[in-house]
């Protein structure tokens, strides 16, 4: 027998080992994570106020990004079209 007739079955046990104790963990992990998280309306509920608030500040950062945008390539002279075809 040579390297090559054998190098397969080890790769491929090798593999499953990997791949099947990956995921028993995780499936462990995800069940104990359901049973400790009894609260999980109120947790999503702070992520997504927590998300708007993100969204906000960065949509409001961006407006003012573009209002001095616009103030300073006026203030600058350079001429804006602004007409649409």
């Amino acid at each position: 027998m040579t390297d090559l007739d054998w190098t397969p079955i080890v790769f491929v046990t090798f593999k499953a080992l990997v791949l099947g104790t990956g995921m028993f963990f995780a499936i462990k992990w995800h069940y104990d994570q359901g049973k400790k998280d009894k609260d999980k309306a109120k947790q999503n509920r702070a992520v997504l106020r927590a998300s708007g608030k993100v969204v906000t500040v960065f949509v409001l950062l961006l407006v003012g990004l573009g209002i001095a945008t616009f103030f300073f390539i006026r203030m600058g002279g350079l001429e804006l079209d602004l007409t649409l075809p």
